[in-house]
């Protein structure tokens, strides 16, 4: 039997309605699935930055280490950092296949269960190893809902609207980062096992995703023109996919290294500084929590921006020059010894260019057919991580005793390769004119 044609407008699906131009145009069905979508990443920012926050008291817990600038925190947080990005990556493939194969609401409902419950259990956990166990788990969940999510806006909103509800989607990751902040302040005082236990509330969520959530037609009409040929995981290498999985899969790999190395680090980083050793474990984790807010909440203004951008010059320019951005904003802010007071016009520049994800978001999922679209996506961004998760490891070991300002430094330079990678893929086809 063959293998069937492989190019994104190759298989056949309903013919297409005239695209909504304001948003009183959009249908209920539309609004249910950028609802839905909105959600899943919502609590996804919720979900997988708990860990960031918590990390170095957390581990010096459970190792029993009463201080958390031992060199065996850092150790022992990094691989369970390193855990969770192996699990996002692992995830992405294989619900990215499933939400291929039966269909994205179906999938998603999946995903957020799964990383509801393993984040929740994440408060049970008596050692290091069982709380790596359960952040991997969560992590499946995870990186399956980002290729679900992406490809269900992608196939239902209209394509011209996709820098901007690009925009929209990221946001709703760096909300749920804040409301992950939010608890860390409201729950201060608290064991820092404890902040776990919000990150079972997306469990909630997933009834009304089932019942109210249809399936995107553009899927449905491929699933039912291909029948039994469906094409298979091993076609992401082959012509003519294999150019956009190989160039995808080395630009995701060097941003989300560098990326993930500063989103883990930095609290580490700002956690350990000198000027902060007599301060309290409230009054420590309170500071996170604000400088969290900052970065974050300059994401937010970064993906719109990055939607601008993107409508002026293309997806392709508009990535390599947030790569060039974010490389120099690392490089400045971590390239000489700094306190703390002196870091935060970095942490606003550096949000701002975290807009680059976002873009990620619309940009690769219409790269792949329709058929292999969360497969491809989930699978090329998501594999990203596992290098990430080794580039974790690697920086921080190779960092001083407890001062992750040089990992912080070097990471930043792995946007070069990626915006030079960047340049040689090709704009969306379905938007070519």
């Amino acid at each position: 039997m063959g293998t069937p044609e492989l190019s994104p407008d190759a298989l056949p699906a309903p013919a297409p309605a005239k695209e909504a131009t304001r948003l009183r145009d959009i249908s209920p069905q539309q609004w249910k699935s950028g609802a839905a979508a909105w959600l899943g990443w919502m609590f996804d920012g919720l979900d997988m930055h708990l860990y960031v926050l918590v990390a170095a008291p957390f581990v010096a817990e459970l190792i029993m280490q009463p201080d958390p600038k031992h060199p065996d925190v850092g150790f022992y947080g990094s691989w369970i950092q390193a855990a969770f990005l192996f699990g996002w990556a692992l995830g992405g493939a294989f619900f990215g296949r499933i939400a291929d194969r039966i269909g994205r609401s179906r999938a998603l409902v999946l995903t957020i269960l799964m990383y509801a419950a393993f984040t929740g259990l994440g408060a049970a956990a008596q050692t290091w190893w069982q709380l790596m166990i359960f952040r991997f788990l969560a992590a499946l969940g995870i990186g399956g809902e980002w290729a679900i999510g992406a490809s269900i806006l992608s196939e239902t909103w209209p394509k011209k609207w996709r820098p901007w509800i690009a925009a929209v989607l990221q946001s709703a990751v760096n909300i749920g980062v804040l409301i992950a902040a939010l608890a860390l302040i409201l729950m201060a005082k608290l064991p820092p096992r404890y902040v776990f236990l919000v990150g079972v509330i997306p469990a909630f969520v997933v009834l009304w995703i089932r019942r109210a959530v249809p399936e995107p037609e553009e899927w449905a009409g491929a699933k039912n023109a291909a029948g039994a040929s469906l094409p298979r995981f091993s076609d992401l290498f082959r012509p003519p996919v294999r150019r956009i999985t190989l160039l995808t899969l080395l630009v995701c790999s060097c941003a989300l290294t560098a990326h993930w190395a500063f989103l883990f680090w930095y609290v580490q980083h700002l956690r350990n500084m000198p000027e902060l050793a007599e301060w309290t474990d409230g009054d420590r984790n309170r500071l996170v929590g604000i400088v969290v807010w900052v970065v974050i909440g300059s994401s937010i203004v970064g993906n719109f921006m990055a939607g601008a951008l993107a409508n002026w010059v293309r997806y392709r320019w508009a990535i390599v020059t947030l790569c060039l951005v974010y490389c120099a904003a690392m490089t400045a802010t971590y390239g000489v010894p700094r306190d703390h007071n002196e870091l935060w016009v970095g942490f606003v520049v550096i949000g701002l260019s975290q807009g680059l994800f976002g873009l990620f978001t619309m940009y690769m999922p219409p790269l792949f057919p329709t058929l292999l679209r969360t497969t491809g996506a989930g699978f090329c961004y998501n594999f990203g991580r596992i290098a990430a998760g080794v580039g974790t490891v690697l920086f921080g070991l190779f960092a001083p005793v407890g001062d992750y300002r040089l990992a912080l430094f070097a990471a930043g330079f792995l946007f070069l390769p990626a915006a030079a990678i960047a340049l040689m893929l090709p704009e969306p086809p379905d938007e070519v004119s």
